[in-house]
């Protein structure tokens, strides 16, 4: 049976969308994946681009609020950013929290290479952690 994993942060628009992309592409076997934020807005144009770059699609995902999710029975949340794992509501049953922080990437209008490449950093940094979750099961 398969676990669900809530992916968690603020505005559910870079982070946790990578994150979300990364464990469904690699562990839709043995995980349902959801992400939401506290404050949702939209899918950051620029994680889409980075996240194409390596070969998994987020285009067509939606920014969610966490709020979408409550009364759901949910395995595990893990949040990506600070805000967010301060701000989550109580799960009802066996929730297990997890808090695996990652860097804030620019949220700048224009697409640069230097804003390219800081959102290249932490979607590396996302595909290590997450793919790892992916292969091995593990969440330590």
């Amino acid at each position: 049976m398969k676990k669900s994993v809530l992916i968690l942060c603020t505005g559910n628009s870079c982070r946790s969308q990578m994150a979300e992309g990364v464990l469904r592409h690699y562990g839709s076997d043995k995980f349902e994946v959801l992400s939401a934020g506290t404050k949702p807005s939209v899918v950051n144009k620029t994680a889409i681009k980075v996240m194409q770059e390596i070969g998994i699609d987020i285009s067509k995902h939606r920014s969610k609020h966490i709020d979408e999710f409550l009364g759901q029975k949910i395995d595990f949340i893990i949040s990506v950013c600070d805000n967010a794992k301060e701000s989550c509501p109580i799960f009802p049953g066996g929730t297990t929290r997890l808090h695996w922080p990652f860097p804030d990437p620019p949220h700048d209008q224009e697409i640069t290479e230097a804003v390219l490449n800081e959102f290249r950093k932490v979607r590396d940094l996302i595909l290590v952690r997450f793919k790892k979750l992916a292969d091995t099961g593990s969440f330590v």
